[in-house]
């Protein structure tokens, strides 16, 4: 078997899933690319193992190694996607810089609390009172 099919196949692979990851902005597609880079890894494991003829399959072991952290990164992945698509309404990763959420003005306020009741010379408003 020549060894530049697969290699040029799995070269193919990693750079459409190199594209997706730095084009992409949807955290799914994300995880996709990823996903295709990492075969295109295996796809070069597998071939330079059968090109060299190894007695030990070492490819074929990092292989294996290389599909379960793929399958950890997947079950780990996802969940934290959907969760955080179903709090923030996006899975837009340019809009998920960091995981605090956006601050409000009363947070940029010292000594306010979003708990706190509206008090007025010792007693306590009502919503009527407040909002006047």
């Amino acid at each position: 078997m020549h060894l530049v099919y697969p290699a040029v196949l799995a070269a193919l692979l990693f750079c459409v899933g190199l594209y997706g990851v730095l084009a992409r902005r949807n955290a799914i597609l994300v995880l996709m690319s990823v996903e295709l880079m990492l075969n295109a890894v295996n796809l070069n494991l597998v071939a330079f193992d059968v090109w060299l003829r190894d007695t030990l399959h070492a490819g074929q072991a990092l292989t294996l190694f290389t599909i379960a952290i793929a399958a950890a990164e997947i079950g780990i992945g996802l969940p934290i996607v959907l969760l955080v698509y179903r709090n923030r309404g996006t899975s837009d990763v340019d809009r998920l810089r960091d995981l605090a959420d956006v601050p409000t003005a009363a947070d940029s306020m010292p000594g306010t609390t979003d708990n706190a009741p509206d008090v007025a010379d010792g007693k306590r408003l009502t919503s009527g009172e407040a909002a006047a």
